[in-house]
């Protein structure tokens, strides 16, 4: 059967009202999708009948108090944990950092990828990450390379959500996360690591503080290895030592020197439509552009190609339109002003 024939058949048992056909229909086209590769697409749809399975369990009046009753509470609860679930299509060519960093994730890709055997020899798969280092540097989007490259679902984690001021709260939410998330056999991401640190704010002492840091240490030791948790954050040195230490691997993804802001421009560009006016417009916005961030550069020339391509004297030659190398330095500049200031 083709796809058309799957959602035809979902299409047709939905407007019978037959859940049972519906749903038989819907998990032939996941298994469909896996087959012809459309991997991230049957993630998508694998969550979205789960998500609707629970919540059909969760119908009806409920007694309180009942088992059922603190499903549906927790299941409100973990909406308002995850920001979203996601899949990505980024891979390896969609990043750049370092030869170092680019070594570690292949060698965790490689890891998840062939787990079985390296579990045969009862050795651990690595499923602990930390990114660190400035904003605007690719923790995110490593983050999005990793989901991509091992086809995996993402739950991006509201850490604002989970910090609790109440007494014992923010461990208790983060397990209720972590516990989810195991059972999809996803990636969990949790940006600002670092703002578990601020839950000092909320203590009357010290005590909260390690009671949150031994609940995710126990959080990490249980969790399968199927499952993967990528911790970002700007500020290293706000993270407990004893969490430092529990991370499997962990990559300072760094600002750009100026053969990685060359490899940036070049990606930016790579499907011919835009070029310098200027034979050596690289040359100069590539000095001019070192001590930004990545997101700091390509914000700069994304903003240049626009305001090229809407000025009124734009020129077009065969090779594709030309971005105007003073704009681009101009918004350089203005991109470091914002540092200095």
């Amino acid at each position: 059967m083709t796809q058309f024939s799957y959602i035809k058949e979902i299409v047709k048992s939905g407007l019978e009202n037959d859940q049972e056909k519906f749903k038989e229909a819907l998990n032939e086209l996941i298994e469909h999708s896996k087959k012809t590769k459309k991997i991230n697409y049957a993630l998508q749809l694998q969550s979205l009948l789960k998500d609707a399975i629970r919540q059909e369990q969760s119908k009806g009046p409920k007694l309180v108090g009942s088992h059922a009753y603190f499903a549906r509470l927790e299941d409100k609860e973990l909406n308002d944990f995850v920001l979203e679930k996601i899949t990505s299509e980024y891979k390896f060519e969609n990043l750049i950092v370092s030869d170092e960093v680019q070594n570690q994730l292949e060698f965790l890709i490689d890891e998840h990828r062939s787990k079985e055997l390296i579990q045969k020899f009862n050795l651990p798969v690595s499923n602990k990450v930390l990114l660190y280092g400035p904003s605007g540097c690719g923790k995110t989007l490593a983050s999005y390379v990793i989901a991509g490259e091992l086809e995996k679902m993402m739950y991006v984690i509201n850490l604002g959500a989970i910090v609790s001021s109440k007494l014992g709260e923010t461990s208790k939410n983060l397990a209720k996360v972590f516990r989810q998330a195991s059972m999809e056999d996803c990636i969990i991401f949790i940006d600002e690591f670092d703002s578990l640190g601020k839950v000092r704010d909320y203590a009357h002492d010290h005590g909260e503080m390690k009671r949150i840091v031994n609940t995710i240490l126990q959080l990490f030791d249980y969790l399968p290895q199927s499952s993967i948790v990528i911790a970002a954050t700007n500020q290293i040195e706000m993270i407990d030592n004893a969490l430092l230490r529990r991370f499997d691997v962990k990559l300072k993804l760094d600002l750009p020197n100026k053969k990685q802001i060359k490899e940036l421009i070049e990606l930016v560009l790579r499907n011919g439509e835009f070029k310098f006016d200027k034979i050596n417009a690289i040359t100069t916005v590539l000095k001019a552009a070192e001590g930004l961030s990545y997101y700091s550069i390509q914000k700069a020339l994304i903003g240049a190609i626009k305001r090229s391509i809407l000025d009124k004297n734009i020129t077009k030659n065969k090779n594709g339109l030309l971005i105007t190398s003073s704009i681009w330095l101009d918004l350089i500049k203005q991109e470091k002003e914002k540092i200095t200031n």
